[in-house]
């Protein structure tokens, strides 16, 4: 099949053309409307990959991916006016929100979306004709990349689930998805290139050690320790990551794609308020000299957690307190209406802004080293755990931990993890994975039951396709 000449309803079916980048990649483009005039224009394949990379900046990064990852979980609450439920932010906070939440069928729809142009780009990159193989097979893998990326925020939340590619009804065993990312992850790293193998346009591309990266938490959350601490060990081994020296830095604009970052969501184009639609908006500090609408503030649990390890580093790089005065001068009201917000997603010169330039950090180094330490102490390598726990609690300036005990120390990394990236979006699914839901969301005060172990699959999905059938208990 010749696709050189694509019809253009097709492009925008898809939403392929949603996002054009004219110069180069990390341009995050407004919206384009293509005449129809234009349906015998050639598309090169590295647009439809940049495609993929747009859904990044798309608005449900900027609310329903906050419910459903940080609100959700013990490290946060809604925020926010008490009488401001923010769609159902209140029910995702509380736990007791059903199949009908609209955050679940935002990211759910999303997700596969971006899936979806995952797989066209790969078709189209495959017949289009690149007589340059490895530039081919570089586009392919980018693509596989993010396609495995998505499909594992789909997984880690609703178990087993459609393969796209395979069929759109019928959901696979978890496990079969797990074979599907690792596949996709493993094509990424034999045809990507390292981070230092890019051009200036093109930093932030998805390169081997972000695949890497990614595959080492793949095989995490599955139990693969050893294929774990394998991976892990080949991105520190690669020289091409170092830990940022000043843990507050790493979320500035300083460091954006910087030593520390193996993947970020883009957001930092030519105009500096067109990235992350409202990220920064929604988090920020609300009311009485506020920037924002206050939402996924951290918990008085996630501070006390903090407090109790002697933290302070890592506790206000991540915590925005009442009456403070920021990094960058900014003052914060004593008036403003919660006591604390999110520091991660504040951008200093975009705040308030309804368009982020600041990129979300979605994979780091400071992950890959706890990442090796909890799966070498699940293998019994006690020692090679300590190492690589230790050098996180160093750059924060905490005491090294000493013991040997793999349970005590399989607990001790679990709290690592929660204190290092906490806003990081990956805490409920920490939970769910440990199996530390039940306990940690009761001591916050929620009604955890088996059921929460699995999101529900989106009521309007079931009004669609029946047969897809919901997960148990919903």
């Amino acid at each position: 099949m010749n696709i050189k000449r694509l019809n253009i309803a097709v492009l925008i079916a898809t939403g392929l053309l949603a996002h054009s980048c004219t110069k180069d990649f990390l341009d995050v483009p407004s919206q384009e409307k293509v005449e129809a005039k234009d349906s015998d224009e050639i598309y090169e394949p590295e647009a439809f990959v940049n495609g993929i990379y747009g859904m990044f900046s798309d608005w449900n990064y900027g609310f329903s991916f906050l419910g459903i990852t940080e609100i959700i979980s013990d490290n946060a609450d809604k925020g926010s006016s008490p009488t401001d439920s923010g769609s159902d932010k209140d029910i995702l906070d509380n736990l007791t929100y059903t199949s009908t939440a609209g955050s679940f069928a935002a990211m759910w729809e999303h997700w596969y979306k971006s899936i979806g142009r995952a797989s066209q780009a790969i078709e189209y990159i495959e017949e289009f004709g690149l007589t340059d193989a490895a530039y081919k097979n570089r586009l392919t893998g980018e693509a596989r990349f993010l396609r495995a990326l998505n499909y594992f925020y789909l997984v880690r939340g609703w178990g087993d689930i459609p393969i796209q590619e395979i069929d759109l009804i019928e959901r696979k065993p978890a496990s079969e998805v797990y074979a599907h990312i690792e596949a996709d992850l493993q094509f990424a790293i034999d045809n990507l290139p390292v981070k230092s193998g890019y051009s200036a346009k093109d930093l932030g591309r998805a390169t081997k050690g972000a695949a890497q990266g990614l595959l080492a938490k793949v095989y995490l959350y599955q139990g693969k320790w050893q294929e774990a601490v394998t991976m892990a060990q080949a991105v520190l081994g690669s020289g091409e990551y170092a830990l940022e020296a000043d843990y507050a830095t790493i979320w500035r604009e300083t460091t954006e794609n910087g030593k520390e970052s193996l993947f970020e969501f883009q957001a930092r184009g030519e105009e500096i308020a067109h990235g992350v639609q409202q990220y920064s908006q929604t988090q920020g500090a609300r009311g009485q000299s506020g920037w924002g609408w206050g939402f996924n503030t951290p918990s008085q649990n996630l501070l006390d957690a903090f407090n109790a390890e002697g933290d302070e580093i890592r506790r206000d790089a991540t915590i925005i307190f009442r009456g403070e005065t920021l990094y960058d001068g900014r003052e914060v009201s004593e008036g403003v209406e919660n006591p604390m917000y999110n520091e991660k997603a504040y951008s200093s010169a975009n705040a308030g802004a309804s368009d982020t330039d600041k990129n979300i950090r979605y994979l780091r180094l400071g992950e890959i080293y706890l990442i090796l330490a909890e799966a070498a102490n699940e293998i019994g390598n006690s020692s090679l755990a300590r190492e690589n726990l230790n050098i996180i609690r160093k750059r924060v300036n905490l005491d090294d931990m000493s013991t040997t005990d793999q349970t005590q120390l399989r607990q001790l990394i679990w709290k690592e993890r929660r204190l290092e990236l906490a806003f990081e979006h990956d805490r409920w699914f920490d939970l769910v994975r440990t199996r530390q839901a039940q306990t940690a969301m009761e001591a916050n005060g929620k009604p955890f039951n088996d059921r929460h172990y699995l999101f529900p699959i989106p009521n309007n999905q079931l009004i669609q396709t029946p047969e897809m059938g919901q997960n148990t208990g919903w």
